[in-house]
């Protein structure tokens, strides 16, 4: 039960792979893995909330997704998967935690077609689910918000990864931590039309005369369009969602640079910071430079409704 479940260091903690429950410490992949050789594969991270990750099938349909469109499996069952997520967190008596899911293709070939066609986390590839403690953030900082850097890197609409939670995240880090070196606590990737992408690790909204705008993400662009390399989030959807029950208008379009500087609010959205105000665009004030009305009103929401549907059911 809840009472029984423990805050949790890594010490301790033991890890999902390929079936079975293993020691951190004894857990470890083959060092022919296609994910450490040639980062093929993907990644899911989410949070635990008194026991129960919020919204698993929607990341794992996203994961599912992802494999099938990238060909890293021909099918992918989730029901197998949401079942080992719970067994990782059952096992462990997890009440609060960070979990991360990944998926390679093993010791595949990429030279060759994979004789595997399907999995539930066997079939040749490599899946370990790793629980962590979960970050713990002051209040403060989402009152206060962050400064943002733009990142000198461009993601690319004709990239196939760009919009995939792929394991070749080098790109995205390195940015995150020039931006940090800065003292920022993100780094604002623009496409290579100059339009607004994402952050390096978080999708952006702004909020301009009480309408909440987002950057179109991959799977909502209009036929003919350029693909959108942006990732459709899981807590980016949840906000959209709560923000439409609040009769705000929701609008995913282009957004340039100036749209952000303009900006009466801005906020970051991941299953990490749920909802992180954006302060200072680089120099730039964003409104007060704090969180604005509505990034405070949705956090709030969103918090909520996490709490409902971990915590009371769904």
């Amino acid at each position: 039960g809840a009472t029984s479940r423990r805050a949790i260091t890594l010490a301790g903690m033991d890890i999902f792979l390929n079936g079975k429950m293993v020691p951190h410490e004894q857990a470890m992949v083959p060092f022919d893995d296609a994910g450490l050789q040639h980062a093929v594969g993907l990644f899911e991270t989410f949070q635990c909330f008194h026991g129960r990750v919020f919204r698993l099938t929607q990341h794992l349909e996203r994961l599912r997704t992802s494999a099938i469109q990238l060909g890293l499996l021909r099918e992918l069952h989730l029901d197998p998967l949401a079942q080992a997520v719970e067994q990782t967190i059952e096992h462990n008596q997890l009440d609060r935690a960070r979990i991360r899911l990944t998926l390679t293709a093993g010791a595949a070939s990429m030279l060759r077609a994979s004789e595997n066609t399907e999995t539930s986390g066997g079939g040749g590839g490599t899946l370990m689910i790793v629980p962590t403690p979960a970050t713990a953030y002051d209040p403060a900082y989402f009152e206060r918000g962050v400064r943002v850097l733009i990142a000198p890197a461009g993601a690319n609409p004709f990239d196939q990864l760009a919009g995939h939670k792929s394991l070749s995240y080098w790109g995205r880090l390195r940015t995150l931590r020039q931006a940090a070196a800065a003292g920022a606590g993100e780094a604002i990737w623009m496409n290579i039309s100059n339009h607004i992408a994402s952050g390096a690790i978080s999708n952006v909204f702004l909020v301009r005369d009480g309408v909440l705008f987002t950057p179109i993400a991959r799977g909502e662009e209009q036929e003919g369009a350029m693909p959108a390399p942006v990732l459709p989030g899981v807590t980016r959807a949840a906000v959209m969602e709560l923000a439409r029950e609040m009769n705000v208008e929701v609008r995913t379009q282009m957004l340039s640079i100036h749209d952000l500087l303009d900006a009466d609010e801005a906020f970051l959205t991941n299953s990490g910071w749920q909802v992180l105000p954006i302060s200072h665009v680089e120099q730039k004030e964003i409104g007060e430079g704090g969180a604005g009305e509505l990034t405070r009103a949705l956090r709030t929401r969103l918090l909520e409704l996490i709490e409902a549907e971990t915590a009371g059911g769904e």
